[in-house]
């Protein structure tokens, strides 16, 4: 008859639960990274028109498919164009042609490549007015501006010249040639009434008439951004800004896809530059403004405030919930100055009654702004430096940034008030 002594019993209970513990173990750590085996560069392929810019991204993976950090070195090996071998921005040539594999990121003795076709400018197919919408008092003027494009975004000539009309006589009336607008007797917003003409392609923009001046600087051709860059836009995921975007000087967006933005994007452009000088004047005015109420303690959380110019000489800051009663008045006009910061804290929440509107809401930030995490903000933020939205913050407004970055998390909306 076998038998077992007690040590040899309590062994052969231990052993089986030292590898379950190991397995388990081993689980909870999860699955180990191997080396870079692959790195994928996207988007592939793309086309592009002369001269255009596309920024490039790598992803390593090993050979399971895990994703593997890597810092690649870009660079142009069959031509079409060039790129920055550090943040692989390419920009087209011009010798049109497709260029198989050209684009490369390497890492190590690991590279992907991503292939470019370059075309020629094409034949125009749309035309974009700006402003857009164009604001001017009853007997007042205001420029617009016609701007071709083609198929892929590219920027054309419009041939023939564009005639201008007005759709709505109403509105008021428009020199032919030059887009001189003159607003008519009747106040109103006139939705798609100015009409650039070229051919069978036409582009429209609306004109809003009003009897007295704006609450508020105007935004000129600033005024359909919800962002607004000096020098790179960037997202980390989930957000949506349903506006345009544009970025002047800089040149970059991060993030998109799978961000998202329904408007268009203008980086680098004559237009985006032009809006950056159109916020400049805005800002200016802002800060122009004398203050009616200077804001102490500097945080505005917990209070209800009437239409009025509200400053700090350093930081402003909104914890909670801060009330702006327009009193009945829907052009009823707050502007907030601040001379550095702002900051809003976790789920706080800029509330409107008796009529006030986020349009009419403006934020003068010395410095840079930040919202905090699922804020809830209405109004205009025109930051010298940068803003940042930090996960589930939305806005009801704009996000316009002179000189740095706007800088968006997880799950963030902006759209135009």
């Amino acid at each position: 008859m076998f038998t077992v002594s007690r040590s040899t019993a309590r062994l052969l209970v231990i052993a089986p639960f030292a590898a379950l513990l190991a397995v388990a173990c081993e689980h909870n750590l999860g699955p180990a990274i191997g080396p870079l085996a692959t790195i994928t560069v996207t988007p592939n392929p793309q086309t592009l028109a002369i001269s255009a810019i596309q920024p490039f991204v790598a992803t390593g993976r090993d050979a399971a498919g895990n994703l593997v950090s890597i810092t690649p070195t870009w660079s142009v090996t069959a031509g079409g164009g060039a790129i920055n071998s550090g943040s692989g921005l390419f920009t087209a040539g011009t010798v049109t042609g497709t260029f198989a594999s050209t684009v490369r990121a390497t890492s190590g003795s690991i590279f992907g490549s991503a292939t470019v076709t370059v075309t020629a400018p094409g034949t125009l197919v749309a035309i974009r007015v700006t402003p857009n919408p164009g604001g001017a008092l009853t007997g007042g003027t205001i420029q617009f501006t016609a701007a071709g494009q083609d198929a892929t975004g590219a920027v054309v000539t419009i041939s023939p010249a564009a005639t201008w009309s007005v759709v709505d006589p109403t509105a008021g009336t428009i020199n032919s040639s030059s887009g001189l607008f003159t607003a008519g007797t009747t106040p109103g917003t006139y939705t798609n009434t100015i009409r650039a003409t070229s051919g069978g392609i036409s582009g429209f923009a609306t004109a809003i008439v009003t009897a007295t001046p704006p609450p508020g600087p105007s935004l000129g051709t600033a005024a359909t951004y919800g962002i607004l860059a000096g020098s790179t836009v960037t997202c980390v995921t989930g957000g949506t800004i349903n506006a345009d975007v544009g970025v002047s000087p800089g040149s970059t967006t991060t993030g998109f896809p799978p961000c998202v933005i329904t408007g268009s994007t203008e980086l680098a452009t004559a237009v985006s530059a032009q809006a950056q000088l159109d916020l400049t004047t805005a800002y200016d005015a802002l800060v122009a403004l004398p203050c009616g109420t200077v804001v102490t303690p500097a945080d505005l959380g917990g209070r209800t405030l009437a239409p009025g110019v509200y400053c700090a000489a350093t930081s402003m800051a909104v914890t909670g919930t801060v009330t702006l009663d327009g009193q009945g008045d829907a052009n009823a006009r707050f502007v907030f100055q601040m001379g550095s910061t702002l900051t809003t804290g976790t789920t706080a929440n800029i509330a409107l009654i008796g009529g006030a509107q986020a349009r009419n809401v403006w934020w003068q930030v010395g410095s840079s702004a930040t919202l905090g995490t699922g804020t809830t903000f209405r109004g205009n933020i025109l930051a010298l430096t940068s803003i940042t939205l930090v996960d589930n913050a939305t806005m009801l407004g704009r996000a316009l940034a002179r000189n740095g970055a706007v800088s968006l998390g997880t799950n963030n909306t902006i759209t135009l008030p």
